[in-house]
């Protein structure tokens, strides 16, 4: 009774995180649509079908409703939803260069104002259906605590990302495609983070006798190795570090310090980009050290039991 009650409750939430993409992924492409007058993006819709098909197939080959280290829903979801997200940010920039453009006054003040707020709406609308949809789609392996503690890393991973889009809309860079370009780029890089279930930090357990002596017997190499790549806490790391804080620091210093782009939370998000990187990197020696300190800890118990 219970076991069908497990089920019917993965079941469920399976189907709520879809429908949930599914609705605000339809609206993003049909606003696409409207803005554009060009039916072609239409065929976005396979994405948001193949999302149901992709819940049968997960539903059937996984225990738990969701795959180990990376979500094909999500995926499929952003595979939709980016590129309705650069045809509204590339038509935005459009519209700030025709106000510009004093000889060919086609757009006013008033109507980029007006769309650029919608075209906003939507983008923090995306973070916030990724942020839920984590909370409705199945947990997996994971316990209620380390699912909060995701979703709280994934609302500050989410505030970052929308800041980087408010950037590009600086009036020193707000007509630069290359500008404009270059910072949708990043924010897809950075928001494919959702697709991969490794920003969470699982509790690692202790391992036995046996799984001890079997680690420690090899190479100092090969246990340097596997401490350093083979871990969910380094992974963590590359990721974070590679995936946002990284980019994000060096676009932020660049249109600082060569475009003169300056606003109230500019001075906040560099230091918040440094002082991440900064602590991921520490995250990495501190580990490091506790494995190299465990592993001389068993090599001494082990001689002295000898």
């Amino acid at each position: 009774m219970k076991c069908n009650c497990t089920n019917c409750m993965k079941i469920l939430a399976a189907i709520l995180s879809r429908l949930l993409y599914t609705l605000h992924g339809g609206v993003m492409i049909l606003l696409t649509v409207v803005i554009t007058q060009n039916f072609f993006y239409y065929t976005l819709f396979i994405g948001i079908a193949l999302l149901f098909i992709e819940m049968i197939v997960t539903l059937k080959m996984t225990k738990y409703g969701e795959w180990k280290w990376f979500s094909p829903m999500v995926f499929i979801y952003l595979c939709s939803v980016i590129p309705c997200i650069f045809v509204m940010e590339l038509q935005n920039l459009e519209v700030r260069m025709n106000i510009t453009n004093v000889t060919h006054p086609e757009c006013t003040e008033n109507d980029y104002t007006e769309y650029s707020k919608m075209v906003q709406g939507m983008e923090e609308m995306t973070i916030l259906a990724l942020i839920l949809g984590r909370w409705l789609m199945p947990r997996g392996k994971m316990s209620r605590d380390q699912l909060a503690q995701l979703l709280l890393i994934y609302l500050a991973l989410g505030a970052d990302m929308l800041d980087i889009l408010e950037l590009m809309k600086e009036p020193s860079v707000k007509t630069s495609k290359a500008i404009t370009v270059v910072g949708l780029c990043l924010f897809t890089w950075a928001v494919m983070q959702f697709t991969l279930v490794l920003t969470q930090t699982f509790p690692v357990s202790s391992p036995d006798k046996e799984d001890e002596e079997r680690f420690y017997s090899s190479s100092e190499i090969k246990n340097c190795m596997r401490s350093l790549c083979c871990t969910s806490e380094v992974w963590n790391v590359i990721i974070m570090v590679g995936m946002q804080d990284g980019p994000f620091l060096i676009y932020r210093l660049y249109l600082v310090t060569m475009e003169g782009v300056f606003n109230d939370s500019m001075t906040f998000f560099i230091c918040k980009n440094i002082l991440s990187v900064i602590i991921q990197i520490y995250r990495i020696i501190v580990f490091l050290c506790d494995e190299n300190h465990n592993r001389k800890k068993f090599k001494q118990s082990h001689m002295n039991l000898e």
